[in-house]
């Protein structure tokens, strides 16, 4: 039987390594993105959403179309509310929901927009629980830490551009804090996986990387697949928030925060082995390719 889903967000990073792996495994795929339509897959049908974040227009399922009955939301998780409606007309029975470990690294921020997006990744998931279950709907959440890939992440593209820029990279003390990055082909992975797992249904799963290592060991294999050598600058903190200050004035920088220099010796580690389990999740080492820089 060949299923239907829904995809939201389907032109952001994940959504477009979403896309090729449903249409391989010959799923219908409709793409909602609110952007242009991402790369062509065939397969593919897009569809344009609402710019506004606002509950109205929603859109509808077209006249004829049948029942999509499986839906994927990569785009951030506080946006979804808006879609309720448009997922119900749909009928659809399942939904696998992308959130992020930051739910838990970031409460408590000293940074109030850090600890804003908290806020919002843990208000998320209560709606999409509650939602779901008055509808009858089964809910998967999943949760990646620091994803990459394709030179279009903020997070190891970030740095690269950055070293590019300027030549080395700050950290604050030793930076020894764990973290375990984990490439956007396999987060697209586990959101397939989580469609038709028949033990994932109303589940929530962390999804961390294949390896885990420090900060700073981090920062140097991205100087490496740069061919690079490794020039890294310790700085106090209290000079990290004089630069950063002024770097938010750059839009580039602007969600930079003296928060993401002090979290460098924290360990960011979460456990994946229920995802392994349920899911079949099985991530890759950390391993930069060219492909996963910018351009």
């Amino acid at each position: 039987m060949q299923w239907r889903v829904g995809v939201l967000g389907a032109s952001s990073l994940v959504g477009e390594c979403l896309l090729p792996l449903l249409a391989d495994a010959d799923w219908q795929v409709v793409a909602y993105s609110r952007g242009a339509p991402g790369h062509g897959v065939d397969g593919v049908e897009w569809r344009q959403l609402p710019l506004a974040e606002s509950p109205s227009p929603q859109p509808s399922p077209q006249r004829g179309e049948g029942v999509t009955s499986h839906w994927i939301c990569v785009a951030p998780i506080w946006v979804l509310p808006n879609y309720f409606s448009l997922i119900e007309a749909a009928g659809a029975r399942r939904i696998a929901v992308l959130s992020s470990t930051s739910r838990f690294t970031k409460v408590g921020s000293g940074d109030t927009a850090e600890n804003a997006i908290a806020v919002r990744l843990i208000d998320g998931e209560a709606s999409v629980r509650e939602w779901a279950a008055s509808r009858g709907i089964e809910w998967v959440i999943l949760r990646p830490t620091l994803i990459y890939g394709y030179g279009r992440d903020k997070n190891i593209a970030e740095i690269a551009r950055w070293v590019r820029r300027f030549g080395f990279f700050p950290l604050l003390g030793k930076a020894l804090g764990l973290r375990q990055p984990v490439h956007a082909d396999d987060v697209a992975a586990a959101c397939v996986a989580a469609l038709l797992s028949p033990v994932a249904g109303n589940s929530a799963y962390n999804l961390s990387g294949g390896e885990t290592l420090a900060y700073r060991e981090m920062v140097e294999r991205i100087f490496a697949a740069m061919n690079r050598r490794a020039r890294l600058v310790t700085i106090p903190l209290s000079v990290f928030r004089l630069v950063i200050g002024c770097l938010r004035w750059l839009p580039r920088y602007q969600h930079w925060s003296a928060a993401m220099a002090e979290r460098m010796n924290r360990d960011l580690v979460f456990e994946h082995s229920d995802a392994a389990r349920d899911l079949n999740f099985s991530p890759r080492p950390f391993q930069l390719s060219a492909e996963d820089l910018p351009t």
